[in-house]
């Protein structure tokens, strides 16, 4: 049988039998398009002939040209094409049965120093009403961490000013409840009753965030009106409405929060999810000892 007559076969099992999407089995396909032309650049012919040896020498290819998640994508392909193949009677043994996955390495999620977020509210022009509406969405992010999308949900019913808590609709049908500071409540309530009724009109539905047609607002529409603000500032941050998510909850733990207590508010279903805020924290730390302590840097 030939290579491509296994890729086939290997094909038809994905999607007959084990029933994977059309995505998935494009996936697999592109992956194992990768090592035939592997095999053929390299003179290693035939799928079935290949060895540990040769699967050593792909693995160093792929880790050359892929980043660390593209290469686990790969092996996890391999790994279930080399079972198919072993299951099936058509290879003797597995080549990359013993190949590991390469870590990969977690990036720091980016966030925003409290002076640099004053510097960035305090220049968003409030003399109109779509400007109080932008300051009042970078606000509502930053200052209860929800997500773009969570804002865009948020209705009249959900929010409760007496208890200053605003019920959120999250990932998964999974509700949360947020806090609000003070000023927060109360800009949210003037900007309820005047900024919101002027854009509003004759319109008439329960969100909160409205876009200048009175229409109820979109991410899409959340993010342009980010970038709007930072390119009418004087700040040179780069930054989307999820980096202030990132930086209320990092705000949150360098001032001392209670991990599981940031963890409900971001409504992150694994506290794995939120103790990366920590490494934030300790990042942060760093940053003032060595521009604040008097013997932190050499002379």
């Amino acid at each position: 049988m030939t290579n491509r007559e296994l890729l086939i076969l290997f094909k038809d099992y994905c999607q007959g039998v084990l029933r994977y999407s059309e995505h998935t089995v494009l996936a697999y396909l592109n992956d194992l398009e990768d090592f035939l032309n592997f095999l053929e650049r390299e003179d290693f012919d035939r799928i079935v002939d290949v060895s540990p040896r040769v699967a050593k020498f792909y693995m160093t290819d792929v880790s050359s040209r892929y980043k660390e998640s593209s290469v686990r994508r790969k092996i996890s392909t391999l790994k279930s094409f080399y079972h198919f193949l072993l299951k099936e009677d058509l290879v003797k043994h597995h080549p990359f049965l013993d190949t590991k996955y390469p870590k990969v390495s977690k990036k720091l999620p980016k966030f925003v120093y409290p002076e640099e977020i004053e510097t960035l509210f305090n220049s968003i022009d409030t003399s109109s009403d779509k400007g109080k509406r932008n300051k009042l969405i970078f606000e509502m992010l930053y200052g209860t961490g929800v997500r773009v999308s969570e804002l865009c949900a948020i209705k009249h019913r959900d929010i409760d000013f007496k208890q200053r808590t605003i019920l959120i609709h999250g990932k998964g049908q999974k509700d949360r409840y947020v806090l609000m500071g003070e000023r927060l409540t109360s800009d949210l309530e003037t900007y309820m009753f005047s900024v919101r009724k002027n854009i509003m009109g004759q319109k008439d539905h329960g969100f909160i965030f409205i876009n200048m047609h009175g229409n109820p607002i979109t991410p899409r529409g959340i993010r342009y009106i980010v970038k709007e603000v930072l390119d009418h500032s004087s700040s040179f941050l780069a930054m989307s409405p999820h980096t202030l998510r990132h930086t209320f909850a990092s705000h949150l733990i360098s001032q001392g929060a209670d991990l599981r207590s940031v963890q409900e508010l971001l409504g992150h279903a694994h506290i794995s999810s939120t103790q990366i805020y920590t490494n934030i924290s300790k990042e942060d730390l760093k940053k003032q000892y060595l521009e604040h302590h008097p013997r932190a840097r050499k002379k």
